[in-house]
C-alpha cells in the first residue's frame, strides 16, 4: 500500500511564493508529527510523497477538513501568527496525512494541483 500527505492552499489569498511555501512547510510538519509513527515511517521509507493541492477559500477548506476526519485522517489546519505579510489568525492551508493514497483520495482525489 502506498503512502503520501496532501497540503490544500487557499488560492484566494494570493500568497507570495515564499509565504506560501513556509506555509506549506507548517502544514506538512505538523500533519505528520500528529501521525502515529509506524504511518511516518512508512510513508518516509516509500520516499515521503507530498502533494500541494488548490481550494478556493476558507469555506472549502474547513469543509475538507470535516471530510478528512471523518475518514478517520490526521489534519492539521495552519493559522498564521501575521508577522509578514497577512493578518493575524489568518487560516492558510491543511495537512491531510500521511496516510495511505486510497484513504486519502477518497476525499481529495478531485482537487486540482497547486
Amino acid at each position: 500500500m502506498g503512502y503520501k500527505q496532501v497540503i490544500l492552499v487557499r488560492t484566494d489569498l494570493q500568497l507570495p511564493k515564499g509565504k506560501l511555501s513556509v506555509q506549506v512547510a507548517h502544514a506538512s510538519l505538523e500533519a505528520a508529527l500528529k501521525s502515529p509513527r509506524d504511518v511516518v515511517d512508512e510513508w518516509r521509507s516509500e520516499g515521503g510523497k507530498k502533494i500541494v493541492l488548490k481550494v478556493a477559500g476558507l469555506n472549502e477548506l474547513k469543509k475538507y477538513e470535516a471530510l478528512a476526519r471523518k475518514e478517520k485522517l490526521t489534519t492539521a489546519l495552519i493559522t498564521d501568527a501575521g508577522h509578514t505579510t497577512i493578518p493575524a489568525g489568518t487560516v492558510t492551508c491543511l495537512g491531510i496525512g500521511p496516510d495511505s493514497e486510497e484513504k486519502i483520495d477518497r476525499v481529495t482525489g478531485q482537487l486540482k494541483m497547486l
